[in-house]
């Protein structure tokens, strides 16, 4: 069995409330990622829109470019303040998302940015499903308003410890990005994502757990921490859940961060026991991740 975790990994999920300050925002983020790095976190995720308000009409007044890569400062501060952070921290850092906006393609998208201990940008993802809901008398929300869509799977190669996939909130409604990573070789697939109360309730652990359960391999979820006097209310319950779909680690609806060890011997006892893998038919159906697939490591 072919190890996907070198070696034993601590991860830290940073869930955290964001106001209308960018720079606060920033500052905040800085304080809290040391402090995961300070407990022993080695790979470190930030939630969706960490650095601005989660809404619509927030995306374009908050939006900053980032290609050419890198951006300048007055281009994009979260860009640079993320490489610090995982700099200063000597951590992998998945830095939530961020708005973006693209001077050549004239358009905004829900950016993931990812770097490495030394403060190197390592992938960047934009958010491929975009968040279109109606549900009568809960929510109506609509990203599709101001936001255009990404296009491909993002892979990240983490040397000493193996690779990881990335998504972003609506992401892990749609299994596909997930196997894909997963059959690509992921030991883990994190999200930051910005649930609701309603589709909090229904579906965030749900969608944590199935997507761990469908391929055996870890999962973190990483949502800001629920304020009630904001406009759009998180869910939180920041977690991560093990190959086995069992949640290991877990926190409630304010700021904290969330701390989990994740082993190879897990996910190699997981497959084990029910080994999926050796047992899937595509004779009967196609293996998606062998279809053109776009995807960045």
């Amino acid at each position: 069995m072919a190890k996907l975790l070198k070696k034993p990994l601590k991860l830290a999920l940073v869930q955290l409330a964001a106001g209308a300050d960018k720079s606060s925002n920033l500052s905040h983020a800085r304080n809290k990622v040391l402090e995961a790095a300070s407990n022993g976190a080695k790979l470190v995720v930030l939630p969706e829109c960490f650095n601005s308000p989660y809404g619509v009409k927030y995306f374009a007044k908050y939006a900053e470019t980032l290609l050419p890569s890198p951006p300048s400062k007055e281009q994009s501060p979260s860009f640079h303040a993320l490489s610090a952070m995982a700099k200063e921290a000597k951590a992998y850092l998945v830095g939530g998302s961020i708005p973006e906006y693209s001077p050549e393609t004239k358009k905004y998208y829900n950016t993931n940015l990812t770097f490495g201990p030394d403060g190197a940008l390592l992938a960047t993802h934009r958010k491929v499903h975009l968040f279109d809901i109606d549900i009568p008398g809960k929510i109506t929300f609509r990203e599709s308003d101001v936001l255009s869509p990404g296009n491909k799977v993002t892979l990240v190669d983490l040397p000493e410890y193996g690779r990881i996939g990335i998504g972003i909130c609506y992401d892990i409604r749609f299994p596909e990005l997930a196997m894909i990573a997963a059959r690509k070789g992921a030991f883990l697939l994190l999200y930051p994502g910005a649930f609701n109360l309603t589709t909090g309730q229904l579906h965030w652990e749900l969608q944590a757990r199935a997507r761990a359960m469908d391929n055996q391999v870890y999962v973190g979820v990483c949502s800001p921490a629920r304020d009630m006097e904001a406009e759009y209310h998180a869910w939180g319950h920041s977690m991560v859940v093990d190959p086995n779909a069992g949640v290991v680690a877990e926190v409630g609806e304010g700021e904290d961060v969330v701390y989990a060890d994740l082993v190879n011997e897990k996910i190699e006892e997981t497959r084990r026991g029910i080994p999926i893998y050796t047992q899937r038919r595509f004779d009967v159906y196609p293996d998606v991740s062998e279809g053109k697939v776009r995807y960045e490591e």
